[in-house]
């Protein structure tokens, strides 16, 4: 397949798109190797049963790990995605706590060369383990810079309904920000699948009833629960990231998963994304997915599912996160690219 612009007139943005950072001068940690032992198994769900023509579609350097963000804008303009929030790994649980990934201060280097195309989603994470007073002091550094949406991946700290954590919590709200959060399992050990379920953002949704919060991953395997808790809370956003690709390799299981989000949200407080981490291929399947996807009929009639609409996927995809990030979605963004 030679690579080319296509324009299916939905304005994308990522909220989840990853900097890796340069792995090499901590690949000896035995949690950081732990970490990555586990990437081969999270592939094995989530690609299993994958059609022949999904290969079809991906070119070599797609599969080609990369820690350039200059790949992240080929794969944008590619597939047709308008902004990516760039987010930078912290897990430094992987590391004895010594030293991140990678750095908000590289990554704003990055959105630097791009700002129109980037935007800087500061990770926060650890926050109990670095002080309250510090994580608070930094939040409100990148508000000053403009910063918007930010990030906390529980699995490497603490509980997400921790008290200790309602400090933040209460000056994230003041600052207006949105705030995503790990929900579900830790897919990568050493992080703790206890701290992130999704029951737990009900005390903090309660607490905090204008704070804007974005669940990723759907709270899987706990989507049920997330479904509950964000029925409740209007405060509370769903994200399909990294599970969009199951739209293409398991059409039904991503049917019921969206399906039920539906039901019991409806399609304004939904978000697409893709979870990359410096795979090409991971925004390409996160787009033809949603791109393509249609719920089957049969489900359609077995639960009493609506049927998705191009509105409901023009919102999924980026009006909904543009409506809280107070984004023009009116013009596009990419770059179209000849063949």
């Amino acid at each position: 397949m030679s690579e080319k612009y296509f324009d299916d007139g939905f304005f994308k943005i990522d909220p989840e798109c990853h900097l890796i950072g340069d792995m090499e001068p901590i690949n000896h940690f035995p949690g950081v190797k732990m970490w990555w032992r586990s990437i081969n198994g999270i592939n094995r769900p989530i690609l299993q049963g994958a059609p022949p023509k999904l290969y079809d579609l991906l070119e070599p350097w797609e599969f080609e790990k990369s820690t350039d963000p200059e790949n992240i804008i080929r794969a944008m303009d590619k597939y047709d995605v308008d902004i990516a929030c760039l987010l930078p790994e912290s897990m430094m649980d992987t590391t004895g706590y010594s030293s991140r990934w990678c750095t908000n201060g590289a990554t704003w280097e990055a959105v630097q060369k791009h700002p129109d195309r980037f935007l800087i989603e500061p990770n926060l994470s650890p926050i109990k383990h670095r002080g309250i007073d510090n994580v608070i002091w930094e939040m409100e550094y990148w508000v000053g810079l403009g910063a918007k949406i930010f990030k906390y991946y529980p699995p490497e700290d603490t509980y997400i309904n921790d008290s200790e954590l309602w400090p933040f919590y209460k000056r994230a709200e003041e600052l207006d920000i949105v705030l995503d959060i790990h929900t579900g399992f830790s897919w990568v050990p050493p992080g703790k699948s206890k701290y992130c379920l999704p029951i737990q953002l009900d005390d903090v949704a309660r607490d905090f009833p204008n704070l804007k919060l974005v669940a990723f991953h759907m709270g899987y395997p706990y989507c049920d629960d997330l479904n509950m808790v964000a029925m409740g809370h209007p405060n509370v956003y769903l994200c399909l990231s990294l599970l969009v690709p199951w739209a293409i390799t398991a059409p039904y299981k991503f049917g019921k998963i969206l399906g039920e989000a539906i039901r019991f949200v409806g399609t304004d407080r939904i978000i697409w994304g893709t979870d990359s981490a410096g795979f090409g291929a991971q925004i390409g399947a996160a787009v033809m997915g949603l791109r393509n996807f249609q719920i089957p009929e049969e489900l359609q009639w077995q639960y009493g599912y609506l049927p998705l609409t191009d509105e409901d996927k023009r919102k999924i995809f980026g009006g909904n996160l543009a409506r809280l990030l107070g984004i023009d979605t009116t013009t596009r963004r990419i770059n179209k690219i000849k063949e």
